[in-house]
């Protein structure tokens, strides 16, 4: 990647001597700065603290117009919403969609995303995809999905039977590659032999699976972004203040930042503009996309991500059989916390590790359960039987999982993105225990009831854990019943779609941006 600017060898100024006797200041030397090293260091701490104030800044508007949305069912002198679905600053998802009635046009969609999941533990974004296109495939439209080659093999090709009840995307998987390797241009070509056919109604781009020099010339595209450079700035960030005293900051953080992390904000908030349309999955990223990548306004469209309302519910059984394997009797008073997703640092389990560590020195009766396998899972093991590690969940092993746990807690050191297990465990009546980022306070723990925040270190993250214990399992399990009911105005596969198919509909056709 280019420097921001060239780089000049530094020069120094000559001794100026004075006759008269003054301040030993006048005779050092003074060094002209590193250029590009100033440059980067300002952007740095522009970023930085100006993120926070425009965040401030626009509180009260956004705040305003969500709560106009969000009492137009409890207050009968609130008119609901109703305009330009365009111009709304709000995530859609409070918005009514019918799921009864059928949609008013059939559209033809394509979707580039640069994995298409085959096996049993997929990632975030290609569950986001499959959950998301499967419900609109279901709803009649024709999905045409430009992938990479999927993998056949009998060991991770999981992907049920499709039977003649159920509909599913077409998937057009490019060649000339192994399976799960992307290459666009291939997809492209696909895309291209399949609209001469008969041109698609919307295109949609899985994050950056579309390149924007393509993008710039598809009018009719939207993009969901799961994570933009300015939210990885922060993920530095949060990840370099849990160092130790005495731990030496890693040799390539600074080279990361200033040579990577900077460098790539400026060419998003440059080459976003090529994308016709933006959803953002969060309230803060669409913020970030209007104030700081300056996308017009009627161009960022948040919706938020959805799970599936049938597979994650409360079901009292499952939680008995669980906690039976723990070795717990049905009416033990044991609180249950509960983790889930790669062990890894940026995940923030070393936070976790070190608050679970010293919460059982003072309480006898809390147990951690953690689903997931990684690095972090030898370390785990060191705090004894107070901690069960499960490796990876297929679904059905998840939905014992979040019904067999007393509190969800997700202390993740990454602020881009929105994580779905905080959206699965709402569903699946839990409360949430969750880093306090913009993007988690202002959409998923909107509320105090929800359950709990804390500042990314150890010590917020073990005091809100003594909090949480002390409170005890029937106080939890009254957070978690309100937890499921916004998660399920919100947080659905259903509700989700909806949107989603709402705004192709308004891409495709101007009157369907007026709501209602």
């Amino acid at each position: 990647m280019n420097p921001l600017i060239e780089q000049t060898e530094p020069t120094q100024q000559q001794i100026v001597k004075k006759k008269e006797k003054t301040t030993m200041a006048s005779q050092t030397k003074l060094k002209k700065p590193n250029s590009h090293f100033s440059l980067c260091t300002f952007l740095f701490f522009t970023v930085l603290f100006t993120i926070p104030a425009l965040f401030l800044l626009r509180t009260s508007t956004c705040s305003s117009s969500t709560a106009a949305v969000s009492s137009s069912s409890s207050d009968t002198n609130q008119p609901p919403w109703s305009g330009d679905l365009q111009t709304a600053q709000f995530a859609w998802n409070r918005l009514d969609f019918s799921l009864t009635n059928p949609p008013p046009k059939t559209l033809k969609l394509a979707v580039f995303s640069r994995k298409w999941p085959t096996g049993p533990n997929p990632g975030g974004m290609e569950r986001h995809a499959f959950t998301l296109y499967t419900a609109l495939a279901r709803r009649g439209h024709r999905v045409h999905v430009f992938t990479s080659p999927l993998d056949q093999s009998p060991e991770t090709n999981k992907i049920p039977p499709v039977s003649d009840q159920i509909i599913y995307p077409i998937i057009h998987s490019h060649g000339d590659a192994e399976p799960g390797k992307w290459r666009y241009n291939k997809a492209w070509e696909l895309y291209q032999e399949e609209n001469k056919k008969e041109p698609f109604d919307a295109v949609h781009s899985e994050s950056v699976a579309l390149p924007h020099w393509i993008a710039r010339e598809v009018p009719n595209l939207a993009v969901s972004w799961h994570g933009i450079a300015l939210e990885s700035l922060q993920s530095s960030i949060y990840q370099d203040l849990i160092r130790k005293p005495d731990e030496p900051r890693s040799q390539g953080f600074n080279a990361s930042l200033y040579g990577a992390v900077l460098p790539k904000i400026l060419d998003e908030i440059r080459f976003f503009h090529n994308y016709a349309h933006h959803i953002a999955i969060s309230d803060s990223c669409g913020e970030m996309l209007r104030d700081v990548y300056q996308i017009p306004e009627k161009r960022v469209h948040v919706i938020l991500n959805g799970v599936d309302e049938n597979g994650f519910t409360s079901d009292k059984k499952l939680r008995t059989l669980f906690r039976s394997k723990l070795g717990l009797p049905e009416n033990s008073s044991a609180i249950v916390l509960g983790a889930a997703g790669r062990l890894v640092k940026d995940k923030g389990h070393p936070l976790l590790f070190e608050a679970f560590a010293k919460i059982i020195q003072t309480y006898s009766n809390v147990y951690l359960v953690v689903a997931g396998s990684g690095p972090w899972e030898q370390r785990y093991k060191e705090l004894g039987e107070k901690v069960s590690i499960l490796g990876s969940l297929n679904p059905n092993e998840l939905k014992g999982f979040y019904n067999g746990i007393d509190l969800f807690v997700n202390p993740t050191l990454r602020p881009q993105g929105l994580d779905l297990t905080l959206m699965e465990a709402m569903l699946s009546g839990k409360p949430v225990m969750a880093s306090r980022y913009a993007s988690i306070k202002r959409t998923i723990v909107v509320n105090d009831e929800f359950g709990f925040m804390f500042a990314p270190n150890v010590e917020a993250l073990t005091a809100v854990m003594e909090v949480a214990v002390a409170e005890g399992a029937e106080r939890l399990a009254e957070r978690g019943r309100k937890c499921k009911e916004y998660a399920a105005e919100m947080f659905t596969a259903s509700k989700m779609a909806l949107a989603y198919e709402r705004l192709f509909l308004c891409i495709n056709d101007q009157k369907f941006c007026i709501y209602p």
